[in-house]
């Protein structure tokens, strides 16, 4: 028995030996991480926060790079023909459940081109409308709808985003009939709602949540279990009578399809590691968005959940893309 042990504990050992060296060279120069989205915005603020964190914890480099256009197909493309050598990631996001029921040539396949490393944070959706809308409460809201067809506008980044689809789901679920005004990105279509020139926009909490903390919109519910602890007299839609409406944001990190599984693993590790610090937990907050740990078959598990969703919604809504 006790050379049997000895036996074991030496395996063990040069099993790490021939391991760690692999492990500890990565990466050895700088990693690109693809966010398929211009400089600024809630996606590119929780990115660029987790890519410095991975460039304190790992010694190395993560350098983000903005690839926005197409409703993120650009950046997607650019990261599914990359090398799969760890050293090109894609800060991917709710649009990999939606483009490939929208697009009939997207020129990367999401599940043959990627592998998802592991997610990273999911956002409830919030509807918000102009500060001179009639309706204070979502049944009031509701009712002005089903009221007077065709006369409410709402507004979105563009035809076929995750917002656009939001205000169809909602507009299904309600038997009700609302006018979508699409707009090239969510900046001015969120500049028309404070105009007053929209009356409502779905929108993501980190996107939002400054122009309603600034007052200049109002919110009227929020997707999710709970309330946001940055919005606390805000009611869920389930608290408002409308449970059935979900449509949450999520972010995750992939890699392209063939990236070692040693360096998934690493990096899913450090990722994991960032999101259970409370430093990131307070920062996630700020932003608008939960922390959400786990590993790559859970988010892989988390997008076939969410495509099936996001497919029932396209299809309905009978919206297509070139």
């Amino acid at each position: 028995m006790k050379i049997a042990s000895l036996f074991t504990a030496a395996l063990t050992a040069a099993l790490a030996a021939a391991t760690a060296p692999a492990l500890a060279a990565y990466p050895d120069k700088p990693v690109t991480v693809i966010v398929p989205f211009a400089p600024g915005g809630g996606s590119d603020n929780i990115a660029r926060y987790i890519a410095s964190r991975l460039s304190e914890r790992t010694g190395g480099t993560f350098v983000i790079e903005n690839k926005p256009g197409a409703g993120t197909n650009i950046g997607n493309q650019l990261a599914a023909r990359a090398a799969a050598d760890g050293y090109t990631l894609l800060f991917g996001q709710v649009t990999l459940s939606i483009n490939p029921y929208l697009y009939k040539d997207l020129g990367y396949d999401v599940k043959k081109s990627f592998v998802p490393v592991g997610m990273i944070a999911t956002s409830p959706t919030v509807m918000i409308v102009a500060d001179q809308f009639p309706a204070r409460t979502l049944k009031e809201a509701i009712d002005l709808i089903r009221g007077k067809p065709g006369t409410v506008n709402f507004g979105s980044g563009g035809a076929g985003t995750s917002v656009h689809l939001s205000g169809e789901l909602f507009k299904s679920l309600i038997h009700g009939d609302m006018q979508h005004v699409p707009y090239k990105g969510s900046s001015p279509a969120m500049t028309d709602l404070i105009g007053g020139r929209l009356q409502m926009m779905f929108d993501t909490a980190p996107s939002a949540l400054p122009q309603i903390k600034g007052g200049k919109v109002r919110a009227l519910a929020v997707t999710g279990k709970s309330r946001l602890a940055d919005l606390p007299d805000v009611p869920t839609f389930a608290e408002a009578g409308l449970p059935a409406f979900d449509a949450p944001a999520w972010y995750g990190m992939l890699a392209p399809a063939g990236t070692p599984p040693r360096v998934v693993a690493a990096l899913n590790e450090q990722i994991n590691a960032i999101l259970n610090e409370a430093a990131t937990r307070r920062r996630m907050q700020e932003l608008g968005v939960a922390p959400s740990p786990g590993t790559p078959e859970d988010m892989a598990a988390f997008m076939d959940t969410e495509g099936r969703r996001w497919q029932g919604t396209v299809q309905s809504a009978n919206v297509s893309l070139q």
